[in-house]
């Protein structure tokens, strides 16, 4: 500041005192003008004063002259009433006043600070006065310039409101500003002069000036100019907060404020000189200038002015945020917050329903959250969305009153019933979706997921504000929901459904530190989880659901995430704490909610989502599964089946898939947990299934034992006590190494051993469960883990296991067996009928406790078996295995002497499947195969009197595993053996025939144990080194062919009595075992049982006398023809008999041959045998059947080089000739009466001494034998053919007129014809009985056919010749023309 000035500045001080006094009315001194316009000398001094402001405020003189000289003129200028005249009352006079006093205020208010404030109070006052509405518009454009411009308000505030000692003339002016605003209440045309105000702004918006149109009434004048009042104090009041948020900015924009968008804390109190005098403004403004803006706001419905006010309330309130002023920002959040969205009340509802004009059908849409959003909902609620994206990170606990906001906002988004305003709610949805106007709904609800979705943005403090904030409104809804009913129910129930999935959303979006909001987020939802209200819940329990699952999804969560490299660092230490923290933390809820709650519902929702979490990220998992399998342990307990079946879910998940992921530590709990479940009571399936994830747990366990099995020999003594039979050779044997295998991760071989133990442990609790399904299927799944994994058990596991488990499961399951009730189960009751209950049938092979026990024991032999058949060769090196083998045998025993029929065929076939499997390969020490027999002898000699049909299946049973014993094991079996064996079956014969003859023969059964006799004895063909056993065999099998002779009376009648009533079906089996092993047998061995075996058959044959029917003499004669046949071929084949085979030997067999031929042709053969049940298909057979015997003996036996002496030859040839005279024999009428069989087979018996008798040029075998044989026959055809022509000729005389038998004329006609053809060797011709003439005169005839047997018979000859019958005449003729011929008679004639 200068006090002096120079010559130009003097000069221009004087010219600026005349301009004030001229324009005060009054006279220039310097200018010497008298007077010029007051106007004119306003204009000069407004543009002095707005240009030359340097002027003013660097010399004294002229500050002074405008403090003094300026002000005063217009001061007194302002001060005038509306009675102004003249050149002082015109607008542009008052103008030109306003616009200077605007300037000082404006470029001078701090030098001139009284002036200034004198100003602006007499503006403010101005505007109230009565003063024509021109004036007031002129002081509120004054007004709103310095409103609109920041540094202008802020020197004003700084100067005056912020001084202690000024007038706070800001606030008087913003006062005065919304008073205007205010008034539009009380207009008569306040609706005429807001669409005026709307209009303004909208021009405005445009860029084109408002304007009436000319010929407008004075009301529309007037009505604009209210408008324009009212638009110039809305433009001051936005202009004020537009100024506040660039101050505020300029606060950021120095560092005296935090940007809402930063991450740090902000400070606690604003220190900076801008940010103190934004906060100051704030605080002394915000009130009236909500007020202002709310009403204009509520009463607009332009766009433009709408878009304003909403411009200027959400930078007002992004000031008050970044300047942490807490009641300013809530007011004008809840300002806003109502202009957003309003649902009817329920006061409206029912003033709609009551109305008299409605329809019937509106009631219906009206009860229903009908919502129509005008365009200023849309706009204020994206300028909610603007607020709220621009301080997330402040508004704190103001984040309630946005969220009641977008909650609304929310459940008009779902609703049906909402639309647009421009889209009518009548219009259907469909209609509704496809506008393009309906997109504001599809904008609103993208905006509001946007906001939450940004939260990963978001401060930590913020987040937890927000999520705080959610679980507050969530909980007034929930408090509301308990008294509320109908669609406020439906509204508070939409706000928590809100909540809770933006909760959801807020959590996915920051799960990279998710960890402090896990607890407020969770906590929330399990107070809903344990709320009275069944909708609450379920959305309680999915919401925990989808935030579980969402955070084990999260990258932080790897698979096997501890399965890293362990390093030891202390990041790596540090992170793994962390990662056990979060995972804790995200599984506890689940049990805090099942412990805390015994609501059913609540626990199974716990469960459900606990089956969501395994199964999708249960490898995951690591450090929590204490928690969840003591939760699923818990459940095991529980009387309701939902809750089981659910937690067995779970465990289920966890051993087919999870067991991998489990830390080793846990798994023995994982064990003892299915164990449970399999224990329960509750579900039998559980109990089941669960057994099945015992042998899954097996499995994986079995990883860790070791791979593969080592062989080495066996070198233990303890293995098989008292050796006797000197066997020292080393055996093979399968061992496996005790060595730990160290491949598996994650268990070593320590807890394999353990777990392995734990698991046979259960299953041998869960074997002795009373529900037999239960202990049936842990019996099965103990012996099939054994039998599986079993390669991969040491030693000592093995040793455990046998005196552990396998014998005590044994024992448990046999004394269960023995003691249980024997008293018939009832089914379940299915109802009454006639008054008494009906119960489910059970079938009569379970309807017993011990019948029950007696499967499961059964199961358990089984399984034992299994184990012997696999294991054996490792088994029987362990210590004290032998005395475990006859704890067997010894259970074997008793099980077939005590036990029923299942269980002693299981014991059975326990021994039988172990000393099958490994006797085949050597694996079988004799003992334990001497072992086995005196077991099976054992028990047959205790069991004498078996007659049931049970009993009787055992017997079958162990005989059928004798044949297989001794064919698997047959290079084993020494004489002794073979011997036992043989006297065991020896035994269940004669037990089996004493029964039989009891009890069975008189019904004609044969007793199945002696069809298995007769089954299994054809496989006990003594090997090579017993071959002396062939003859014990055979012997004992002649034994059980009827016999002849006995010693006593009594014993022959028992002989026949059973041999009379053998069934066909038995003697079928029997008569060709003897047979087959007989061809089967060696030389020497055959030929010494050879006569005995004919005498057998032979006796067998003779029993058709007595029971023609029977198939046993046709069995024999079967027999009988099959063994000789088989002897004379070997002796064609070889050129006679062996020479280790004696002659004597020899003649012994062909005399028993030859006396059965004569017994059974004699006596059996041709015969007319009684018979009751013979069909005529079984005589044909059994006249086939003599046919084949004899075709037998005549074709191959006598025509064969035998070695037969001549006295059997004569005895077979002599056999054939009595069965021919048969017919011939007998007298005339008796012959009649003979069956037509007969017949035939004496005229076959003739036709066989025929054809022995014969000799042709085709014969190409002719031997010493055929000779001899046809020698015998030969003169025994002669003397029969003799017999049979003389009989023939007595008869005829006898008869006289009367016919022949048609069987005597047969055999006279086939005798005469066979004589005819008959042409005989030269040898055989020589003992002829003819004289020698007649035989030296034949012996030199060279031509071989002749027949000089016919001169033996020449006589016989001549007196037939007067027979009666005319063919016998003619064959005689034939005969004698033969005899001529053969004496040569026909070359001698009388003219010779």
């Amino acid at each position: 500041m200068r006090e002096t000035t120079s010559k130009a500045g003097k000069l221009g001080l004087r010219l600026l005192e005349d301009l004030t006094a001229l324009a005060a009315g009054g006279s220039a001194i310097w200018l010497r003008v008298n007077s010029l316009q007051r106007t004119f000398v306003l204009d000069i001094l407004e543009f002095i004063l707005s240009n030359y402001v340097a002027v003013f405020r660097t010399l004294i003189p002229y500050e002074q002259v405008l403090q003094h000289q300026i002000c005063s003129l217009l001061m007194t200028s302002i001060r005038t009433n509306s009675e102004l005249e003249g050149e002082a009352g015109e607008p542009y006079f008052r103008r030109l006043v306003l616009r200077s006093v605007a300037h000082i205020i404006r470029l001078y208010s701090s030098s001139l600070i009284t002036e200034c404030e004198v100003f602006l109070s007499m503006l403010v006052k101005v505007i109230f006065l009565d003063l024509p509405l021109w004036h007031r518009i002129l002081v509120l454009e004054i007004l709103r310039g310095f409103c609109v411009e920041a540094r202008t308000l802020r020197v004003l505030f700084q100067n005056f409101d912020m001084h202690p000692n000024n007038t706070n003339v800001v606030e008087g002016m913003i006062k005065a500003l919304a008073r205007v605003v205010s008034s539009v209440q009380v207009l008569e045309t306040s609706e005429e002069s807001l669409a005026a105000v709307a209009g303004m702004f909208s021009s405005k918006a445009k860029g084109i000036e408002w304007s009436l149109d000319n010929d407008a009434s004075n009301a529309a004048v007037l009505v604009a100019s209210e408008a324009h009042s009212i638009t110039l104090a809305v433009e001051g009041l936005l202009g004020v907060v537009f100024t506040v948020a660039t101050l505020t900015d300029e606060a950021v924009e120095v560092g005296e404020l935090e940007s809402p968008r930063c991450d740090n804390d902000p400070p606690a109190k604003c220190t900076g000189k801008t940010a103190a005098l934004c906060v100051s403004m704030v605080d002394s403004l915000w009130l009236t200038i909500l007020d202002a803006l709310s009403l204009i706001l509520s009463r607009s419905q332009g766009e433009a002015i709408v878009l304003e006010i909403l411009k200027g309330y959400q930078a007002f309130t992004q000031a008050c945020g970044v300047l942490r002023a807490v009641e300013p920002l809530n007011s004008f959040l809840a300002s806003l917050c109502k202009f957003t969205i309003n649902f009817p009340n329920e006061a409206e509802k029912r003033s709609a329903l009551q109305s008299p004009g409605s329809k019937r059908s509106e009631p219906l849409v009206d009860q229903r959250d009908s919502v129509i959003l005008t365009p200023k909902n849309v706009q204020a609620l994206r300028t909610l969305f603007n607020i709220a994206h621009r301080l997330h990170n402040v508004l704190g606990p103001s984040w309630v009153l946005v969220l009641e906001t977008l909650a609304a906002l929310d459940r008009a988004i779902h609703s049906p019933h909402a639309t647009t305003q421009e889209v009518s709610s009548a219009v259907p949805k469909l209609m509704r979706e496809s506008s393009g106007q309906y997109s504001d709904f599809n904008i609103l609800s993208s905006l509001n997921s946007q906001l939450f979705e940004s939260s990963a943005l978001m401060h930590l403090s913020a987040v937890k504000s927000l999520i705080s904030a959610l679980r507050q409104l969530s909980h007034q809804c929930v408090a509301a929901t308990a008294t509320a009913f109908g669609p406020s129910s439906s509204q508070k129930l939409g706000s928590i459904s809100f909540s809770v999935e933006r909760m959801i959303s807020i959590l996915v979006n920051n799960l990279h530190r998710v960890e402090p909001l896990w607890d407020e987020v969770v906590g929330h939802f399990l107070e809903l989880a344990e709320n009275s209200n069944q909708n609450l819940r379920n959305m309680g329990l999915d919401a925990l659901d989808q935030s579980i699952c969402a955070v084990l999804g999260s990258d932080q969560f790897q698979e096997n995430t501890p399965s890293r490299p362990y390093d030891k660092s202390q990041e790596m230490e540090t992170w793994l704490a962390e990662l056990r923290s979060l995972e804790c933390s995200v599984i506890s809820p689940l049990r805090v909610l099942y412990f805390s709650t015994q609501n059913i519902d609540v626990r199974a929702g716990s469960l459900k989502i606990l089956l969501h979490v395994l199964e999708r990220h249960g490898e995951k998992l690591h450090y929590s599964w204490p928690d969840i399998l003591e939760m699923l342990r818990s459940v095991a307990d529980v009387s309701e089946k939902d809750l089981v079946t659910l937690g067995f879910q779970n465990l289920r998940v966890i051993m087919n898939d999870g067991l991998a992921s489990i830390p080793a530590d846990c798994l023995h709990v994982c064990v003892d947990v299915t164990g449970a479940y399999s224990a329960q009571k509750t579900e039998l399936n559980i109990s089941l299934t669960a057994i099945g994830l015992l042998w899954t747990a097996t499995d994986f366990i079995a990883k860790g034992l070791v791979h593969g099995p080592v062989e080495e020999k066996e070198t233990d003594v303890h293995s098989i006590p008292n050796q006797t039979d000197g066997e020292n050779e080393e055996e093979q044997a399968l061992v496996i190494s005790d060595n730990v295998n160290d491949q598996t991760p994650l268990i070593n071989m320590v807890d394999s051993d353990i777990l392995l133990f734990s698991v046979f442990s259960l299953l041998q609790k869960l074997g002795a469960d009373e529900r037999p399904e239960v202990r049936n299927s842990a019996v099965r799944t103990l012996f099939q883990t054994l039998g599986s994994h079993g390669q991969k058990l040491s030693k000592s596991m093995w040793e455990d296991c046998l005196w552990n488990y396998v014998f005590p499961t044994l024992d448990r399951a046999s004394h269960m067996a023995a003691t249980s009730s024997k008293d018939e189960w009832h089914g379940k009751e299915l109802g009454t009928r006639g008054g008494k209950a009906v119960h489910m049938l059970i079938h009569h092979s379970r309807n017993t406790a011990q019948k029950q026990w007696d499967e499961t024991l059964v199961l358990v032999l089984g399984g034992v078996a299994r184990i012997l058949r696999s294991f054996f060769p490792f088994l029987r090196i362990l210590n004290n295995f032998w005395s475990g083998w006859e704890t067997l045998l010894l259970f074997v025993k008793n099980s077939i002497l005590n036990g029923s029929k299942e269980v002693a065929l299981a014991a059975i076939n326990c021994l039988q499947t172990t000393v099958l499997s490994h006797s085949l390969k050597g694996n079988l020490p004799k003992p334990y195969l001497n072992s086995v027999l005196d077991a099976y002898e054992f028990v047959l000699q205790r069991s004498p009197n078996y007659s049931e049909n049970a009993a009787s299946k055992v017997k079958q049973e162990i005989l059928h595993g004798l044949g297989e014993l001794y064919v698997q094991a047959q290079r084993m079996f020494d004489d002794s053996m073979y011997t036992q064996l043989l006297a065991i079956i020896d035994l269940v014969v004669k037990q089996a025939i004493i029964t039989t003859d009891h009890f069975e023969s008189e019904f004609g059964n044969v007793p199945p144990v002696l069809r298995t006799v007769l089954e299994i004895l054809p496989l006990l063909c003594p090997t090579e080194d017993i071959s002396s056993m062939w003859l014990i065999l055979l012997r004992e099998l002649l034994l059980y062919l009827p016999r002849s002779e006995s010693p006593l009376e009594n014993e022959e009648d028992e002989s026949e009595h059973s041999s009379d009533h053998i069934p066909d079906a038995h003697v079928k089996i029997k008569d060709d075992i003897p047979n087959d092993l007989f061809l089967q047998a060696p030389e020497i061995e055959k030929h010494i049982i050879f006569p005995e075996l004919i005498q057998s058959l032979g006796r067998c044959m003779m029993t058709r006398r007595d029971n023609p029917d029977s198939a046993l003499w046709r069995l024999a004669v079967a027999g009988f023809n099959r063994i000789l046949v088989d002897d004379v071929s070997r002796l064609t084949l070889n050129g006679g008999p062996s020479s280790s085979i004696s002659k004597p030997a020899r003649t012994r067999i062909w005399k028993e041959v030859a006396d059965v031929y004569e017994i059974f042709f004699v006596g059996y053969c041709g015969r007319a045998l009684p018979s009751n049940s013979l069909s005529l298909v079984a005589q044909k057979d059994d006249e086939l059947l003599e046919m084949t015997i004899l075709n037998i003996l005549g074709d191959n036996i006598l025509k064969s080089p035998i070695d037969a002496p001549l006295d059997i030859l004569q005895r077979l040839v002599s056999t054939l000739d009595r069965c021919a005279s048969r017919t011939c024999s007998l007298p005339v009428e008796t012959v009649e009466l003979m069956p037509s069989h007969c017949s035939r087979f004496s005229l076959t018996c003739l036709q066989k001494l025929f054809t022995l008798s014969s000799y042709s040029k085709e014969t190409n075998h002719w031997n010493l034998t055929r000779s001899e044989v046809s020698k015998i026959s030969i003169m025994m055809l002669v003397t029969r053919c003799e017999y049979i022509l003389n009989r023939f000729l007595t008869d005829e005389n006898d008869l006289g007129e009367r016919p022949l038998p048609a069987a005597r004329l047969e055999e006279i006609i086939f005798v005469l014809q066979e004589l005819a053809r008959l042409i005989i060797h030269s040898d055989t011709a020589s003992i002829l009985p003819l004289h020698p003439h007649l035989k030296s005169g034949l012996a030199e005839e060279e031509s071989q056919d002749k027949h000089p047997h016919l001169l033996v018979l020449f006589p016989s000859f001549c007196e037939l010749v007067v027979s009666r019958e005319a063919r016998v005449r003619e064959l005689v003729q034939v005969l004698l023309r033969l005899i001529t011929r053969e004496l040569a008679l026909e070359k001698v004639s009388l003219a010779s």
